[in-house]
């Protein structure tokens, strides 16, 4: 199997560490940010094919990275799965505008997401 780089954004440690744990049974490198700034500066430099992006952080928000991720030809391709608290119509509306693939309502269950990246990645 291809290692392929997943990158996780999200500004909670307990969130970050869960997805990690979970992530690394897949076999893929992961790759960590803990705000939008530094999300933009690992995409760019990791060029991920997945991206577990939170939506609430500092510097800049989910929504922003993401925008800015699809408008980049370099960037376009990664697939996007925006986390969520709220789960909230709006919140998924504008996300999917925005270019997001998929959401993910935190608290999320670990063998779900196991599953999401299998069938994302094979």
């Amino acid at each position: 199997m291809e290692k392929k780089k997943i990158l996780i954004v999200d500004d909670e440690a307990f969130i970050l560490r869960s997805l990690q744990f979970v992530l690394k049974k897949t076999g893929h490198h992961i790759v960590m940010a803990t705000n939008g700034e530094e999300a933009l500066e690992k995409a760019r430099e990791e060029k991920p094919v997945l991206m577990f992006l939170d939506i609430m952080m500092p510097k800049k928000d989910g929504f922003e990275v993401c925008k800015e991720i699809k408008e980049d030809p370099e960037l376009k391709d990664i697939y996007i799965v925006m986390l969520t608290a709220k789960g909230r119509d709006q919140d998924r509306q504008k996300g999917l505008e925005l270019g997001a693939d998929e959401f993910l309502t935190k608290p999320f269950v670990p063998s779900q997401v196991f599953q999401k990246v299998k069938k994302i990645l094979g």
